[in-house]
């Protein structure tokens, strides 16, 4: 029988998913067809507005996961949720070391201050994403298996 807990964390961590997946494959697109300055404005504005919520839901989401994990522990599906907590453990790592240092100089960039380069940062911003979200769609399928 399914838990609300186990709904709970498959749709707290799906709708993670489904906002890193918007980012990466519209948002940044829209950003991109913008002029520089309203490109570089809506990315500011989207990396202080989120970069404020998405701490907390990527370590809810991975808490989550591991508390599930311990409440399974040796049923059906437990490997499946310990990979998917796993995959989200690596989701943290990668933002933290990877993500965070480009969003937290990209976030205070205006027209006026942003480096010659801040189109690259971006760039790469956006290439450690694409592999974020893999990696989150990931931990989510294995989650989901789970059951």
């Amino acid at each position: 029988m399914i838990t609300v807990f186990e709904v709970a964390t498959i749709v707290v961590v799906g709708i993670l998913v489904g906002v890193e997946f918007s980012v990466a494959f519209i948002l940044s697109r829209i950003f991109n067809a913008l002029p520089d300055d309203s490109n570089q404005l809506g990315r500011s504005h989207g990396g202080r507005m989120l970069g404020a919520l998405m701490p907390f839901w990527y370590i809810g989401s991975l808490v989550l996961s591991v508390i599930w994990a311990l409440i399974a522990w040796g049923r059906d599906g437990t490997a499946f949720i310990i990979a998917g907590a796993a995959m989200l453990l690596l989701s943290v790592i990668m933002s933290v070391v990877l993500l965070v240092p480009i969003n937290n100089r990209g976030k205070m960039w205006t027209p006026e201050n942003r480096p010659a380069d801040w189109k690259q940062q971006m760039r790469r911003w956006d290439r450690y994403h694409y592999v974020r979200v893999a990696v989150l769609i990931a931990g989510f399928v294995l989650l989901a298996l789970a059951r």
